[in-house]
């Protein structure tokens, strides 16, 4: 055992400390609350973009190509599906899914009340695994029967509640068109996705439905809704379908047909940044003031080594060891708090929120263990660094003085 450690191990296990002994413990409570908040932060901040984003996008999908013309209303253009393009679409790795959807506005009437909608058709080929998760009651519609589903519609919770429906209720739908039509449907589901924009907004149908309403050709849809691999390369994905895409059709992305929700999405990590330089300044400036204390405190001491020759690195070495050790307690405290209540969030949902300003109703929680561990490192290693400097307060310390001063 080197000398810098067993003088450490003997000042910080078996002995008795004075003044110091208060600030010691503020130092490594300073340490425990940054770290706790920085790992809950952060598991905070991941777990709100991973819900939003896959609220949003279990939706709508992750791209849309629709018509290359003027239409931005929510009239969806014909399209005629493309076999050749579909085939080479899906041979892409970025792309795992393609489904053809169509939309087309219409008016609910139903219990003396009237609601604008978006009738939002799909067929057989849909993706229902994320509408599972927010079915409120009732469930899909069933495209087995193909005359029974065009007479079916899934309607959201918000609209539900406006209309006072429930599962099994009939309901109108007008189609402003000439001529007029309308349709009476059954309520087949109620779902909650919980973002407004969707939720006051649309209806799900059937595919068939639409194009009857439209007057379409058996082959027509109104746009494909493409589901990538991995959303992490959504840009890279666009960019390779727009590589072959035919030149009478155009592609968004769901970032750009919801750029709201995703700028605020961005800025929640602004916000985890100030937070963690906030966190690590309190821990730097808590550990500051621990180690010029304890200095201080065995300035008797140091003078005594450096008479007895060591040089003023190895009783530099002493204190930051000792300072490690306190950071470490500190670093598991803050692992204990940070993951525990982390933890105890993700089982009960105790912490609620606003669903109308938030999207959800309860706070929610994702824990990667590369972010955890890289917090630690980097606590560990900046509070060591910035520990450099007023450890050089050694060298400024007199033998002769030092040993007078006892």
């Amino acid at each position: 055992m080197s000398f810098a450690s067993f003088i450490s191990s003997r000042i910080t296990f078996k002995s008795k400390r004075t003044f110091s002994k208060l600030i010691v413990r503020i130092a490594i409570i300073g340490i425990m609350l940054g770290l706790g908040v920085m790992i809950l932060s952060l598991a905070i901040v991941k777990g709100f973009k991973h819900e939003i984003r896959n609220k949003v996008r279990g939706f709508g999908g992750d791209i849309r190509v629709v018509k290359f013309d003027l239409n931005n209303s929510y009239e969806s253009s014909p399209v005629e599906t493309d076999p050749v393009f579909e085939k080479r679409a899906l041979k892409s790795p970025y792309i795992s899914r393609m489904m053809p959807v169509a939309t087309k506005p219409g008016i609910i009437k139903a219990n003396n009340e009237i609601e604008g909608v978006v009738l939002k058709g799909v067929d057989k080929t849909y993706d229902w695994a994320y509408f599972k998760t927010t079915l409120v009651a009732g469930g899909m519609i069933n495209f087995a029967d193909s005359v029974e589903a065009q007479k079916e519609v899934m309607i959201s919770q918000t609209t539900a509640d406006r209309l006072k429906l429930k599962v099994g209720d009939k309901l109108l739908m007008y189609f402003i068109q000439e001529p007029l039509r309308k349709r009476q449907f059954k309520v087949k589901g109620i779902f909650n996705v919980g973002v407004e924009e969707i939720d006051k907004t649309f209806v799900i149908g059937s595919l068939s439905l639409v194009n009857r309403l439209n007057d379409w050709k058996p082959n027509e849809i109104g746009q494909y809704e493409i589901r990538v691999s991995d959303f992490d390369h959504l840009a890279d994905a666009a960019e390779a379908l727009n590589s072959f895409l035919p030149v009478k059709l155009k592609s968004y992305t769901i970032e750009e047909d919801y750029p709201s929700i995703f700028e605020w999405l961005n800025l929640l990590d602004v916000n985890f940044v100030v937070m963690l330089v906030l966190m690590m300044a309190v821990a730097v400036i808590n550990m500051i003031s621990a180690l010029l204390i304890m200095i201080l405190e065995r300035t008797a001491m140091i003078g005594m080594f450096k008479a007895m020759g060591a040089s003023n690195w190895e009783i530099r070495k002493v204190f930051l060891i000792n300072a490690a050790y306190l950071i470490g307690v500190g670093l598991l405290l803050g692992n204990l708090l940070g993951i525990g209540l982390g933890y105890f969030q993700q089982k009960t949902h105790f912490f609620a929120l606003d669903q109308a300003s938030y999207y959800m109703k309860f706070v929610p929680v994702e824990f990667n263990a590369f972010d955890i561990i890289a917090l630690n490192l980097g606590t560990m290693m900046v509070c060591l660094l910035v520990l450099m400097i007023p450890s050089s307060l050694v060298s400024r310390i007199s033998p002769v003085k030092a040993i007078q001063f006892k």
